[in-house]
């Protein structure tokens, strides 16, 4: 979610905020802190929204998520999520590939050159992007960096053509196509004699997959096979691009044998802007998003798939208590305690992980690092993060680098 979910609005409900709206933060509290946009004088502010508790954990869920309430029994809340970075862009790197600088693979292209990947005729690694725009760091997010190409995250376009060039250019017959590809294909493979190059190699491994996808791509992003109660149950109502629609196409990739599917939807920016507030553009962006994440970790579940699929939901950082003044009601960008949560692949259904204190601040107990996240990720997936390593430029690199403690309180 690009941009940083407002945590106290959305899933913890906090009275002491309504007891001490508009005064001051504790100057213990905010001295010596870093803010985007706020400073220290800041005034706290409580949450306008109705909350209420649902699952056997008594998990707090405002009015703007129902349908994620209603699946309070499936996740398992993390209250205790904190991260290094302020700022968009490098925060959304450093929750993508443990690292805030350029340069560094992804979870996704971790994942995949781990495990591998159990289709031949689709990528193991795909990327759905939706939303008022994409996100910070673009392409880089899902990028294979040093490891080899063939785990590069390939990302689907949101609308009639959702994979580049895959119909093949007027007047170019399948005979001729097939000439191409077998000329294409002796050319590399006679560099490939001559320098045993891994990029010859993977150039060579995706013509092989962008012939394939021609005949499977299309079939995968057909909807007209799903029933109606499965587009209802998704919110899906017509054929225009949305997070509805990439959470189904989401499901379709998994049923197929993709490895790592990952979505972004934007914009999650609640600063008090006229676009970007806790008011109406928080609603509406809730309404794009909460039915139809509900509605895939429901729908992996009653396929069978949810016990060996982990669905993991968040933002890269989340918001202040307290008020940044503007033409609305925002929140500035908070890194020291927010909220994610997780479903499925062997997670601690039905729990919350994580306390913060009476504001939402600080993380007072069973704190969650973006890294000690990752770890856990690869874990539940059978990988040893301090183990899954690539030796690039003299040394030996990890997703969690020198980091990260796998948090076995979110492990059923």
């Amino acid at each position: 979610m690009g941009g940083g979910p407002s945590q106290l609005d959305l899933f913890e409900e906090k009275p002491a905020l309504r007891r001490f709206d508009g005064q001051a933060a504790p100057a213990s509290l905010v001295k010596g802190r870093r803010f985007a946009f706020i400073d220290g004088s800041a005034k706290l502010m409580a949450s306008s929204r109705r909350f209420h508790r649902y699952g056997d954990a008594g998990g707090s869920f405002s009015e703007l998520v129902p349908h994620m309430a209603g699946i309070a029994d499936d996740i398992c809340l993390i209250r205790g999520m904190k991260t290094d970075i302020i700022n968009h862009g490098p925060a959304k790197l450093l929750m993508t590939t443990g690292s805030p600088r350029f340069g560094r693979p992804s979870l996704g292209s971790w994942v995949l050159y781990g495990l591998g990947c159990e289709t031949q005729n689709l990528p193991g690694f795909c990327v759905l992007v939706s939303g008022a725009r994409g996100p910070n760091g673009g392409s880089m997010l899902w990028n294979n960096a040093f490891l080899p190409r063939r785990m590069q995250g390939v990302a689907f376009n949101a609308g009639p053509q959702p994979i580049w060039n895959l119909n093949s250019p007027a007047g170019i017959d399948k005979a001729r196509q097939r000439d191409f590809f077998e000329a294409v294909k002796a050319l590399n493979e006679e560099a490939l004699h001559r320098d045993e190059n891994e990029d010859i190699r993977a150039r060579i491994e995706s013509y092989e997959l962008a012939h394939r996808m021609q005949t499977c791509a299309p079939e995968l992003t057909d909807f007209r096979k799903e029933s109606a109660h499965t587009l209802s149950l998704y919110g899906i109502e017509n054929e225009e691009p949305s997070f509805a629609r990439n959470c189904l196409l989401a499901r379709r990739m998994i049923e197929r044998g993709v490895r790592f599917v990952q979505l972004y939807h934007t914009d999650w920016d609640h600063h008090g802007r006229p676009s970007l507030n806790l008011g109406k553009p928080l609603e509406r962006i809730c309404r794009e998003v909460d039915r139809s994440s509900a509605a895939l970790v429901t729908d992996l579940k009653q396929r069978g798939l949810l016990e060996d699929t982990i669905v993991v939901w968040g933002g890269e950082f989340g918001r202040t208590p307290m008020r940044q003044d503007g033409v609305e009601v925002g929140r500035d960008h908070h890194t020291d305690a927010y909220t994610m949560w997780m479903a499925g692949g062997g997670t601690r259904a039905g729990s919350i992980y994580g306390v913060t204190d009476e504001i939402g601040y600080e993380v007072v107990d069973q704190p969650v690092h973006i890294h000690d996240l990752h770890a856990t990720i690869l874990h539940l997936l059978g990988l040893d993060h301090e183990r899954l390593t690539y030796h690039f430029d003299s040394r030996d690199f990890r997703l969690t680098d020198t980091a990260g403690e796998v948090v076995h309180g979110l492990i059923a």
